[in-house]
């Protein structure tokens, strides 16, 4: 996590004030028992700091970017912007180069939308060699990435705030 800049006028903690947070989550439900430790972690980290999780699925990890910026949009529109989102997903390596071009391609996409909007982003799309390492990374018992993914992108809402309030000062 980032820490916090020192200076005595910055917030106490970096998730501090982010009750209403609105934060679209994007999941993935092509391996379901992943998908299903993912967002359990990822709602709980959202839920811990008051935030409000929206959730959509999509088939695979290379229709997450395109659902984010469809959404992103829409709420935009609705006069409902979200203020962060997480991606959520597994990609698994086979036996053809399949693996590379959707784990590469879904988080180049992701990385341009979250640079190119300034939107806090959190990517939990596992990368992985076999069932078992998803798993060890999913569950929330274990290594927790869904609760990760969405903790980055409420640090990185925090630091936007924060960023905001000094250029008003």
């Amino acid at each position: 996590m980032v820490a916090q800049n020192r200076d005595a006028a910055a917030p106490k903690t970096i998730l501090e004030s982010l009750a209403g947070t609105r934060v679209l989550v994007i999941e993935a439900r092509y391996y379901e028992d992943i998908a299903d430790e993912l967002l359990a972690g990822a709602r709980s980290a959202i839920e811990a700091v008051g935030a409000e999780a929206h959730v959509f699925t999509v088939p695979g990890a290379l229709e997450i970017p395109a659902a984010m910026a469809i959404l992103l949009k829409a709420g935009e529109r609705r006069g409902e912007p979200y203020d962060a989102a997480v991606a959520l997903g597994c990609v698994i390596r086979g036996e053809t180069g399949h693996y590379d071009i959707v784990a590469g391609e879904s988080a180049r996409a992701l990385m341009d939308l979250s640079v190119s909007e300034r939107l806090p982003l959190g990517n939990g799309i596992l990368t992985v060699e076999t069932m078992e390492q998803a798993l060890v990374r999913a569950r929330v018992s274990q290594m927790n990435k869904g609760g990760g993914a969405a903790e980055a992108a409420l640090s990185l809402v925090a630091i936007k705030r924060a960023a905001n309030l000094e250029s008003a000062r």
